[in-house]
């Protein structure tokens, strides 16, 4: 038998969970894997860049799950430094460019090819958005070049642009690193991962926190100092002294190979595939992680969602069927959970915007309650709202924010999700109990019952 040729496009979780997944099924003799990588590193936690900024964790080696030696002891050919520039699909091959010696260019063949080409930092066209001092933070690249200006800055004044998981997490990053933190966002209330009336629970506590929140304000540039680099931020309605500007924007799937071979996307422009992650109307192709929509189990819909728990299973399920055996990825139900400072903010499945466009009808119940039982020392308030579909009283989305314990809940609304529930059935879910941890009626249970209550009183 032939060997067969694998070809991996990106070396970070999906393209590497593929890669270690195919070689555990396959022999060497029976396939061989190259896989390139254009960064410094392979296999590392992105997630984990705004506490590396903070200092709550070393790194960036602490952040790196598996090192490119690792990876080559296991017999997969990694390429690091090395940037696929072109896919020719007719031919099975594709062309690379040696970014560390001197742009040298070649074609590599294969059989079978995985895209992980993971996603970009939004960075908008505005002037100066370019300029020393203004940093996304993607990569531990830029995780490390941030840290160079940190360290090199004599000021203590930090821009956020964007409210949104990274800019939140970074601006507390920078908050412990004692700078004066200001955040501008572009939408009426932080966190547009959530709906409006929740997000002004995060930015109530934001202030509260010291970190000046600016919403409902677009920026316009960036202003730079004689040398060059980056010293305020303009909006609309002002300007923001900035010894450093981080950007939160949020990422967009890295697809400019898929769409230059003609490969179909979705609506964000991430790639689409089928369950086993196969690119739709090809044989031999599969993609993973930040650059592909999923479906949204909810909604019915794709959506790009990203997230490394996801991209580690698109890899796994990838490396399975590219190894002979058969998997596949049901979909997502859009878990998230982040904090700022001590402020833990979490949602699953839809918003309400999000709920209305898939043309739902539904019912909102929104509670507060306290994360341990009332009594119990340390008992700090939280905050749950349910959506619930207004005929059947299935279970549509929830949202948490709180402090200690908050963030973790949502995982209840996740399962509750995945399974169909109604909000009626979710009130007698026997969940954990004790002082320390919990009411006696669970938050999320709490909200529950309200819903419940809303369902039936809304009726047909």
């Amino acid at each position: 038998m032939a060997t067969e040729r694998l070809v991996v496009v990106g070396g970070d979780a999906a393209g590497m969970a593929a890669a270690s997944q195919a070689r555990r099924l396959r022999k060497p003799g029976e396939l061989t894997i190259t896989a390139f990588e254009r960064g410094h590193f392979t296999s590392y936690s992105a997630c984990g860049i705004p506490y590396w900024v903070g200092g709550d964790v070393d790194g960036p080696e602490a952040l790196i799950a598996r090192t490119a030696e690792e990876h080559r002891a296991r017999d997969i050919d990694l390429r690091m430094r090395t940037e696929v520039t072109e896919l020719d699909l007719d031919r099975g091959r594709v062309r690379t460019r040696e970014l560390d010696n001197g742009g040298r260019e070649s074609w590599t063949g294969f059989d079978k090819l995985v895209l992980a080409t993971g996603a970009r930092p939004s960075r908008p066209p505005l002037p100066g958005i370019d300029a020393p001092g203004v940093h996304g933070v993607q990569t531990l690249d830029d995780g490390q070049a941030l840290l160079d200006t940190l360290d090199a800055s004599s000021g203590r004044r930090a821009v956020v642009v964007g409210a949104g998981y990274i800019g939140v997490e970074m601006a507390e990053a920078l908050i412990r690193r004692g700078y004066a933190v200001t955040v501008l966002e572009q939408s009426a209330q932080p966190m547009s991962t959530l709906d409006p009336d929740m997000g002004a629970l995060v930015h109530e506590a934001m202030c509260g926190m010291g970190i000046e929140t600016v919403c409902g304000t677009t920026v316009t540039g960036v202003l730079t100092d004689t040398e060059g680099r980056a010293r305020a931020v303009t909006t609309e309605d002002g300007e923001y002294p900035a010894d450093v500007v981080v950007l939160g924007l949020g990422v967009r799937p890295e697809t400019t190979l898929a769409a230059a071979a003609g490969l179909p996307l979705g609506e964000s422009g991430g790639l689409l595939t089928d369950l086993a992650m196969r690119v739709r109307g090809q044989d031999h192709l599969w993609a993973g992680g930040d650059c592909v929509e999923v479906l949204d189990l909810i909604s019915g819909r794709t959506r790009h969602i990203a997230l490394g728990t996801h991209a580690n299973k698109h890899g796994q399920v990838i490396g399975a069927n590219v190894g002979g055996g058969y998997a596949t990825f049901p979909g997502v139900v859009g878990t998230a959970v982040s904090k700022v400072c001590d402020l833990e903010i979490a949602r699953t499945g839809l918003l309400e915007r999000e709920a209305l466009a898939a043309g739902l009808r539904f019912v909102t119940a929104t509670v507060e309650a306290t994360n341990r039982a009332g009594y119990y020392p340390g008992a700090r308030p939280i905050h749950v709202k349910m959506l619930a579909e207004r005929r059947t009283g299935r279970l549509l989305g929830v949202q948490i924010v709180g402090r200690e314990g908050a963030g973790k809940r949502v995982d209840i609304a996740a399962v509750a999700l995945t399974a169909g529930m109604t909000v009626e059935r979710m009130t007698a879910l026997d969940l954990g109990y004790a002082p320390p941890f919990s009411p006696v009626w669970d938050p999320v249970l709490v909200a529950a019952r309200k819903a419940a209550g809303a369902v039936r009183a809304a009726g047909f």
